[in-house]
């Protein structure tokens, strides 16, 4: 394959990836589908393609939708132990970010709604409401018609917008609310642990793959006692994580998170989801190899 060929894909490989990232919830598989796409580029008479952008968008969309539909994928979902890998803030695959709608449609509360839906329902929101893309485009992509289309996007609006918890939050405000629960975490203050939590708060942690499921908590009373039981140090807890972590504050998936760190290695993480000046979802995540790239980009964060 010539130069210009591969500099063309090149050109379009950060947003491919954002795109893949967004419909699969994993940067590891989201580059595997680049990658796949690539292949096919490499592959294919591009002399034929009028417009490279479309082409490589419905094949990385297509690959994805495979992905989602197979056997292994669908097991893992069903199975109750799946979360959406997290990534750090200025990581190019949480681009476009221009609008509320891409910046939220990376949010790990949204990419959670999202398994609510159909693979065609979730494709044509994402590459309608974070791509905007229009519904005859979305139509070539999909091999669908346009009133298919509509009719997808407005399926999916329904079960997004009925359950996510409001607008986006001032960033040095949610910082606030974050620091403050974790002092109240700290301290054993239940009370005010519970004050800061949104009345129908729920909370989701992979338990470290130790559980072989994920833990779901769904009233401010039970959030509070785990998280003070959480952030509880005891000689167990250092004994398994091999010391005491550090916690530092990050933006992890466009909001607010701790990161907890041994070393030069992230070994938690837990996002919070801020909706009404108060905590609306904590995201808990310690699965290593959930945390991989995360963890990379953390390593080259500037401190």
């Amino acid at each position: 394959m010539d130069a210009a060929a591969t500099d063309r894909f090149e050109a379009s490989r950060h947003r491919l990836a954002s795109l893949a990232y967004r419909l699969l919830g994993s940067a590891a598989d989201a580059e595997d589908a680049v990658q796949d796409a690539f292949l096919r580029w490499q592959g294919a008479d591009r002399q034929r393609i009028e417009v490279p952008e479309a082409w490589l968008t419905k094949v990385v969309t297509n690959l994805c939708l495979d992905r989602l539909r197979s056997a292994p994928a669908r097991r893992e979902r069903s199975a109750g132990v799946w979360l959406p890998e997290p990534l750090l803030d200025g990581d190019p695959m949480l681009g476009p970010a221009d609008t509320a709608e891409q910046r939220e449609s990376v949010s790990l509360a949204v990419l959670l709604l999202m398994e609510r839906l159909s693979p065609p329902e979730r494709a044509v929101y994402l590459l309608r409401e974070a791509f905007s893309h229009s519904h005859a485009e979305i139509a070539g992509i999909l091999d669908i018609t346009e009133s298919a289309s509509q009719q997808h996007l407005h399926r999916a609006r329904r079960r997004i917008t009925t359950t996510r918890r409001g607008g986006e939050a001032d960033p040095a405000a949610a910082r606030g609310i974050v620091e403050e629960f974790l002092a109240a975490a700290s301290s054993g203050r239940t009370e005010r642990l519970v004050a800061l939590l949104t009345g129908d708060a729920t909370a989701i942690s992979d338990g470290a793959g130790l559980t072989g499921t994920l833990l779901r908590y769904d009233t401010p009373q039970r959030i509070a006692a785990v998280t003070r039981a959480g952030f509880t140090t005891t000689a167990a807890k250092r004994r398994f994580a091999g010391g005491t972590p550090a916690l530092h504050h990050a933006v992890v998936n466009g909001g607010p998170a701790v990161l907890f760190v041994l070393g030069d290695q992230v070994v938690g993480m837990v996002a919070f989801g801020i909706a009404g000046g108060k905590i609306a979802t904590v995201h808990g995540i310690a699965i290593p190899t959930r945390l991989t790239r995360l963890a990379e980009a953390w390593r080259r964060h500037p401190r």
